[in-house]
């Protein structure tokens, strides 16, 4: 906790949002590890093993005594909520609506495979249920999903096509466990300059075909419709995202 803490008040973060992952509610270390932190000022805080939306709650209001006491506005500390037991899954709808301090799931496959009881492969089809509903789930309260870790350090080139393959799926995010994982998950989650190009196309297209009153059109073969034109938006979202547009 000494050290977090002094990291917190010396590290230049730069432009990212500082987060500090505190031990499970009922872990006994929970309120202490929050104790020990909360001074030091960080964006937020990530609870792993969440599994009931009372466990939300908890650290919520928790969250609300802290902000009262530092004289912050209400609901400026984050949560960020990581789902990695069954019970977790199953429960995905309730601890997505428990807080509206709650910015994004994190998806978190070993834990979760050990709890199943389940061997962990490569083609990951073990968590392949759970990872959907995380993603989903997201999707529907209006919130970030980052996706699991990747252990292979040396394998950069397996990050990145699991790291594409979640952003497919929806994903926003991707956990990393070192430094050289960063630019590699950058690299999968920003689109290319091709797809930006066409989602600009596409969008513009669209606005043209609105004012004359269509919906449905043709675009550049391709029939074209809203679900369509909420992709192309969330392609140059990801974009933005990825500093390659203002």
């Amino acid at each position: 906790r000494r050290t977090i803490r002094e990291a917190l008040r010396t590290l230049d973060f730069g432009g990212s949002e500082c987060l500090v992952r505190l031990n499970t509610i009922g872990s006994g270390h929970f309120t202490a590890d929050l104790e020990a932190t909360a001074g030091a000022c960080p964006d937020g805080y990530v609870l792993p093993k969440v599994e009931t939306a009372e466990q939300m709650t908890t650290a919520c209001h928790a969250l609300t005594a802290v902000e009262e006491t530092q004289g912050r506005p209400p609901y400026t500390l984050k949560l960020l909520a990581i789902i990695e037991t069954a019970r977790g899954v199953m429960n995905l709808k309730e601890i997505a609506g428990a807080s509206p301090r709650l910015e994004a799931f994190m998806f978190g496959a070993e834990d979760l495979a050990g709890d199943m009881g389940a061997e962990r492969t490569r083609a990951g089809w073990e968590i392949f249920y759970a990872r959907s509903a995380v993603v989903t789930a997201a999707a529907a309260y209006d919130l970030h999903a980052i996706d699991m870790i990747f252990t292979d350090l040396n394998d950069l080139e397996g990050l990145e096509e699991e790291g594409r393959f979640a952003c497919r799926m929806g994903y926003t995010g991707k956990m990393a466990i070192h430094p050289r994982q960063i630019p590699v998950i950058h690299a999968a989650f920003a689109p290319s300059q091709e797809d930006v190009d066409r989602a600009r196309r596409l969008i513009h297209a669209h606005e043209t075909h609105r004012a004359t009153g269509t919906g449905a059109f043709n675009f550049e073969g391709t029939m074209v419709d809203l679900p369509l034109v909420h992709a192309a938006e969330h392609v140059l979202a990801r974009a933005r995202l990825a500093g390659m547009l203002e």
